[in-house]
């Protein structure tokens, strides 16, 4: 039986702010942005984010710690050992999540000219489009047709 959450339930365990606790800064979403992007270099990524060098060497670290990205070690003839960063299956997870927050910022952020980038499917080159539905397959159009119920990890019984 679905027990609707009761109001003022302050969940210690709630899963976005564990999610945030992981990927919510800046930063963090800008590598995942590069790294979705095919971009698996460390100074190909200070490059393109503009991190500063201390800055991204913690963020991609935390993001192996996590599991979100994998090195994988490589050599340029005459050069050190170094390390690519590679995403992982948990890692690959986030990217209807960044996707829809470009939507939004292309949405309500971009300039009069339209979005900077547009995302489009490889084999017919149609644009990418989020969709949330339910697992019978209705489309959902937004929170007013969602009821938070506890799930099993609430701690909570269930009447």
């Amino acid at each position: 039986m679905n027990v609707p959450i009761p109001m003022g339930l302050r969940a210690d365990n709630c899963s976005i702010e564990r999610t945030l606790d992981v990927v919510g800064e800046k930063w963090t979403f800008l590598v995942l942005r590069e790294a979705f992007n095919g971009v698996r270099r460390f100074a190909d990524m200070q490059s393109l984010t503009g991190a500063p060098p201390q800055v991204l060497s913690a963020r991609l670290a935390r993001l192996v710690d996590e599991g979100l990205l994998r090195k994988e070690p490589y050599r340029e003839p005459g050069q050190r050992k170094r390390d690519e960063y590679r995403l992982t299956q948990k890692g690959r997870d986030l990217y209807p999540l960044l996707v829809a927050l470009m939507h939004w910022g292309d949405k309500y952020l971009a300039g009069d000219e339209g979005p900077p980038v547009l995302l489009t499917h490889r084999d017919c080159g149609a644009p990418i489009e989020l969709r949330f539905r339910c697992a019978d397959g209705h489309e959902v159009s937004g929170p007013r047709e969602v009821t938070p119920v506890l799930g099993e990890g609430s701690g909570r019984r269930s009447a």
